[in-house]
Formats: structure tokens, sequence, C-alpha cells
């Protein structure tokens, strides 16, 4: 199909909304659910092993969260921008903004090698004195950044496609990834077979192999199989305002991801005077991504469709895609909550817990889970911010959150109570960050949405 005639108008605009919704976002809830299962699988397999390995994996969780952070957030702004000209139908500008897409892997990655050289051991270093914690974490945080070129360049893959409507491949992509993750994390992390027992270096060699299968899956798509957007090198040239374009969105969104870095660091600097309390919250963190991965599979589902119909200028089906994703957000987190409430004990577990873990976890889980109902809303708003070209206001909703908020709160509880009183800084952020949502978007209903048909 020549791609300067619109031959068929694309389901973003035409399909019933729910139905729209749920067919673009469930292979996305799905693969990020499967996404989520990386670190959790290791998690619970490095608990079983050493729970010297599990609080080092608690305390090199930020910067794997950081490399995530700048991976998606680059990628977000390839989606919103691919989707946004896709609604205009300038596929030209779509093709050019994918194939600078790909091009921004490389700068990702230059950055993440030059933390894992060098920037690990003093990170490792600043937060534990226990010679086999630090080890422990080094040689697991060398091996991800060192070879997150293929973690960045699958999901920017994974982004791409799903801003034409194509949720399926992505999903492919994550699960081929984590299958080849689950397999391989007891054989090298125990030894079994003629696999040799390399405990935490064993787990981060497993994800690295399986982020390493989903991208060369996601390459022979990508460049085999014939899509609505075409990335080609051939004639390519490098467009500063493509790139422009791309961090619009894009920067605020990697801001956005690595403000939760930074607040896991300054939330394991409070929690210090407890390792098992600092492991505690290594555990809410893998298992609340159970939680809110859906509802960010659900925001990839929602964004194109919001971006598609605002390049098209349609208000009706540009709200009517935010309501509905509200509603399935707070449905998938109210579930959570239920959850977290009724079998804290069980979930601990799974990560071969202490007693010491298990009375510290209880309690934190349930009061922490308070703050996912509020959340899923702001989440919503979030991805409606994003799809417009408006990523800094989800920037400033992240750091008021995050910075601004929590930390704060819960340095000031740490001091007025103890430690375990720092779990009520979350939901106490999270009413305030919805709140600053709700004013940001009725300046937008007052502004920009007034001028759409």
């Amino acid at each position: 199909m020549s791609q300067d005639v619109i031959k068929t108008e694309n389901k973003m605009g035409t399909m019933p909304m729910t139905k729209l919704i749920l067919s673009m976002s469930i292979p996305a809830i799905f693969s990020m659910t499967i996404q989520a299962m990386y670190n959790v699988v290791d998690s619970i397999f490095i608990g079983n092993y050493d729970q010297d390995g599990l609080t080092a994996t608690s305390f090199a969780f930020p910067l794997q969260m950081l490399l995530v952070a700048v991976a998606v957030g680059t990628s977000v702004g390839v989606n919103s921008l691919v989707s946004r000209k896709l609604g205009e139908h300038n596929y030209k500008d779509a093709n050019d903004a994918a194939t600078h897409g790909l091009i921004t892997c490389i700068f990702s990655y230059l950055f993440f090698l030059i933390i894992g050289l060098f920037v690990v051991r003093p990170f490792m270093g600043a937060y534990t004195q226990n010679e086999k914690i630090y080890e422990y974490g080094v040689q697991y945080l060398t091996v991800v950044l060192c070879c997150s070129f293929f973690c960045i360049v699958q999901i920017m893959i994974e982004k791409t496609l799903q801003a034409t409507g194509d949720m399926i491949f992505p999903m492919l992509f994550q699960l081929t990834g984590a299958i080849v993750n689950i397999i391989f994390d007891p054989l090298l992390i125990f030894g079994i077979g003629f696999f040799p027992e390399l405990g935490v270096l064993g787990a981060a060699i497993a994800t690295v192999f399986g982020q390493f299968c989903g991208m060369v899956f996601a390459v022979i798509i990508l460049f085999c199989k014939k899509h609505e957007v075409k990335i080609s090198f051939k004639n390519f040239k490098f467009k500063f305002s493509s790139l422009k374009n791309i961090y619009a969105v894009g920067f605020p969104s990697i801001i956005m991801q690595s403000i939760g870095s930074i607040m896991i660091i300054g939330l394991n600097a409070i929690l210090s005077v407890s390792e098992a309390a600092v492991t505690v919250l290594g555990i809410y963190y893998k298992l609340q991504s159970f939680v809110f991965m859906p509802c960010f599979g659900l925001n990839q589902g929602v964004m194109p469709i919001i971006g598609y119909n605002y390049g098209a200028r349609n208000k009706i089906r540009l709200y009517s895609a935010f309501k509905r994703g509200i509603i399935i957000a707070v449905i998938i987190m109210t579930i959570g909550t239920v959850v977290m409430w009724t079998i804290p004990e069980m979930l601990i577990s799974m990560f071969g817990g202490t007693q010491d873990i298990m009375n510290i976890g209880v309690p934190a889980f349930r009061t922490i889970s308070v703050c996912f109902i509020p959340a899923a809303a702001g989440i919503l708003f979030t991805t409606l911010f994003q799809a417009v070209g408006k990523g800094i206001r989800s920037l400033i909703m992240s750091f008021c959150r995050q910075l601004v908020l929590i930390l704060p709160i819960a340095f000031v509880l740490s001091l007025l109570f103890d430690y375990t009183a720092v779990w009520y800084a979350f939901p106490i952020a999270e009413v305030f960050s919805l709140l600053i949502a709700i004013l940001f978007f009725r300046n937008l209903v007052k502004g920009d949405f007034k001028k759409l048909g």
C-alpha cells in the first residue's frame, strides 16, 4: 500500500472504543506482565539461593530502573510522534521518526556501558560494607548494564510497532525473552545439570540472554514483515529536528521514570538502618510490578489511540479512550489492593523471606497498597499528557509525587516515629499527585482540546 494514499482507515479512528482498547491493551498488558517476570523470577530464585543476594539486587534495583527509564522514555517519545503522524496521515514523517528512534538506541547504550564499567562499584560501596552483598551487586549490575543494548533495542521496536496499532508482536517479543530467562535462571543460579553454579551472576546472564533472544526476534519482524511504518537507512539523513520532536515527549518521560530510581535510592538510604527493611522495599517493588505493569500495558494500548485521535482532531474518541482507560485501570488496581491485603505472607514467602522480613513486610504491603487506586487515575492522566505531546505535565506530576512529596514525607515520618512509618508516604504522595493531574487536565480541556472537532 502506498503510504501517500489512504486506502483503509486505521482502526484507531473507526473501531468501537471499548473493543479497540481491549484489543490493543490486552496484548500489551500480557506483555508488560511478562516484563515484570524478569526481575521477579530473578529475585525469587536469588532469594532462595542466598538472602544476601536478594538484598544486593534490592540495592541494585535503582540502576536497573534507570535503564528501563531511558529505554522506555525514549521509546514513548517515538511512539507518541509516530502515532500522531499516522493520525495526520503523514507517513513520511512517521517513517522518519521510527528510523531516528533506532538511532537513539546507540546513544542510550553508550551511556549505560559507561555506568556499567565505572559507576557500579562506587554505587554499591555507598550502600553496604557487607563484602558479600557488595560483590553480588557488582556482578549483577555489571552484566545487566554492559549488555543493555539488547534490552534498549527490543523496547524501541516494541513501542514503534505499538504506535501503528500492532500489539501482538511486541507481546511475543516479551514472551520470548521471559521464557528464555525463566528456563536459564535456575540452571545458571543453582548449577543444574552440566551448567555451572553461578549464583547471582547466573541470574544476570540469564536475564541478558533472554533480552538478546527477544531483540533478535524483534529485529527480524521489524525488517522482514510489512508494517504501517517502514524503517530504512537508505538515503537516511540525520535530523536534529526529529530528535527534538522525539525528546519533547521522550525526555520528560525519561526524567519522570528516572525520578523513580532516585526515589528508591533515597528510600534505601532512609531504610538503611535495617537491611531487612531494604529487602522488604525491594520485594515490594518486584511484586507491585505485577499490579502496575498491567496498568502500564493499558497505557501502551490507550496512548496511540489518544495520540491518533488527537492528530485526527477527533475529541469525542479522545475523551472516550481516556474515560474507559481510567475505569479499566481502577479495576486492575482494586484487584491488586485486595491481593496485597489478603495474602501478603504468601507473597513474601516466595522470596524465602526470614521472620524479620515477614514482620516488616506484611504491614508495609498493606499500607503502601492504599495508593494503588489513586495511582490508577494518575497513570491514565500521564498517558493522556504524553499522547498529546504535553510530556512536561507528566514530568511535573512525577517530580511532585516522588521527590517533592514522597521522600520528604518519608524522611519526616522516619524521624517522628521510626523507619516503619515510611510506608505511609506512598498513599499520601499519590493523592496529592492526582490533584495536580486534575488541575493540569482542566487547563488542557479549556485550552488545546477546545480547538479539536
